[in-house]
């Protein structure tokens, strides 16, 4: 389309054109500056009809439509957490990003394992272990712990679709009852409450959007043995410390999340230090983890208010935190300009909304 039907014979920035090319900012710089006319020049085709005073009305008044700015912002989401033929500091932030949400779907899935192993001792199915003392779970609760196996597995195996729905279920069920203890009045510490469903359920559910048609796929072998190992040599021992009578030395799991993330980062130090091309993005997914866990462990302090030697724990527990993603966040510059995607096309791929 020429400037001059875009203008609509009233002027050469029309308000219309002006309302799309603010959307438009939603997207990286390199993404538009490759492709921001051609997409104005379609989203002001959709519009005009060739009649002069029908177009100089649709170019004053009228507005880009929600299911449009929902698409460029979807559009734009991609593009920031990038895949194949992305800038390379976009693709190290989508690759960053997705290791982050495997690993926090990880460990939901994990959570939702105990859950369903306690459903089934407390059912006696498994005769070999004895039936926990007191109170079990809601049925919900026991629904919430499924699905997030479920999700997990079906990101893994490239699903992406059945993940959203399945991370979205329980995130919502888990909101629900959320705003149910906290109305009735049995949730001990709202902000500890509400920081851990935002930080644990909401946001990497929201973060899924970084698996898309031109992202790697997560590597399926590594990541369904990260799952048996996790339970085989954490969930496990941690209920065999529960069984024991050492309940005392088992953490919360705010704390778990802390040792966890602080094991994986010492883990990576070799690597942070070896200077090789692929630690960068490692390097910023372990500081992804450790800010997650951080701010989980400090929200879940307010449970501990009455008690000065738990809370001193957490700060133990943040301080070996820091520690050991030290040399990953001094490292995690480098994933900026370190990292090479697979494949590095000369111009970005056509726009695609939807």
């Amino acid at each position: 389309m020429s400037r001059s039907r875009m203008s609509g014979g009233v002027g050469s920035r029309p308000d219309l054109e002006q309302r799309y090319r603010r959307v438009l900012r939603m997207l990286p710089g390199y993404y538009r500056d490759a492709w921001e006319e051609d997409m104005m020049a379609a989203f002001l085709d959709s519009w005009l009809t060739g009649d002069p005073d029908t177009d100089a009305r649709v170019l004053r008044f009228c507005r880009p439509s929600l299911p449009e700015q929902a698409s460029v912002a979807g559009l734009a989401a991609r593009l920031y957490l990038g895949g194949a033929g992305a800038p390379r500091r976009y693709f190290a932030w989508g690759q960053a990003v997705r290791g982050a949400v495997l690993a926090v779907l990880l460990a939901n899935a994990l959570l939702g394992l105990g859950q369903l192993l306690f459903l089934a001792r407390s059912r006696n199915l498994i005769g070999w272990l004895p039936v926990p003392p007191g109170g079990g779970g809601t049925t919900v609760s026991y629904l919430i712990g499924g699905a997030w196996v479920a999700a997990f597995l079906a990101l893994v195996l490239r699903d992406y679709r059945s993940a959203r729905a399945l991370g979205g279920l329980a995130a919502a069920a888990s909101l629900a009852l959320l705003i149910n203890a906290q109305v009735t009045g049995i949730a001990v510490s709202p902000v500890a409450s509400w920081a851990h469903w935002v930080l644990i359920e909401a946001v990497p559910v929201l973060a899924l959007a970084a698996f898309h048609r031109d992202a790697p796929p997560p590597a399926r072998r590594a990541w369904l043995l990260a799952l048996a190992a996790c339970f085989l040599l954490v969930l496990l021992p941690l209920l065999a410390l529960e069984e024991s009578g050492h309940q005392a030395w088992v953490p919360d799991n705010p704390g778990v999340g802390c040792l966890l993330v602080s094991v994986v980062g010492l883990a990576h130090v070799p690597r942070a230090w070896s200077g090789r091309p692929d630690s960068g993005v490692w390097s910023l997914t372990v500081v992804l983890l450790a800010a997650v866990a951080g701010l989980d462990r400090i929200a879940s302090l307010t449970l501990y208010r009455p008690d000065p030697h738990l809370i001193k724990v957490g700060l133990v527990e943040l301080l070996i935190l820091a520690v050991a993603s030290g040399p990953a966040a001094l490292d995690a510059g480098r994933a900026q300009i370190a990292l090479s995607p697979p494949s590095s096309p000369s111009s970005p791929s056509a726009p695609g909304l939807g």
